[in-house]
């Protein structure tokens, strides 16, 4: 008697994740190393984020658990970029601990995010609670064009 295992058939967005995860696992092997070129550092960690449209606004929410955001966070938007970058600091009563796996992630991490043309960098709000960063971005009206030209059609 043999076992046949039926295996569900993966989807393209199945494919992509799987290919993500691997891609930053990837990516995570390199040593974090700093030379004396700045087009020779290594990336930075990225944050990841979640944007979607609430309310009229767009939200960013970003994962941050383990930052003071008074202190380890800034926020900038410049040339429609809003730049998030944060740092989590390896306290002293973690560094000789003997470990047996250390996978937890500290130094600098950031993210570069495109906003829509014609956002007011000013009306731009952040909140940040339980380790998430909620940025509300107030999507500006749309500008109405001139209405449309009906042309009429002659028979010939």
């Amino acid at each position: 008697m043999s076992i046949i295992r039926r295996q569900t058939p993966m989807t393209s967005s199945d494919v992509f994740r799987q290919f993500d995860r691997m891609f930053d696992d990837w990516m995570r092997a390199f040593p974090a190393r700093t030379w004396d070129q700045p087009a020779l550092r290594a990336p930075e960690e990225v944050i990841k984020v979640d944007e979607y449209r609430e309310n009229g606004d767009l939200v960013i929410k970003a994962e941050m658990p383990g930052i003071d955001p008074e202190k380890d966070l800034d926020l900038t938007v410049a040339d429609g970029i809003l730049v998030l970058r944060a740092e989590r600091k390896v306290t002293e009563d973690t560094e000789d601990k003997g470990y047996h796996r250390h996978e937890l992630r500290y130094g600098t991490f950031s993210r570069r995010l495109p906003l829509p043309d014609g956002v007011d960098p000013g009306s731009v709000t952040a909140s940040y609670k339980d380790g998430m960063l909620t940025v509300r971005v107030p999507m500006p009206e749309a500008e109405k064009g001139p209405e449309p030209t009906t042309i009429a059609i002659e028979k010939g």
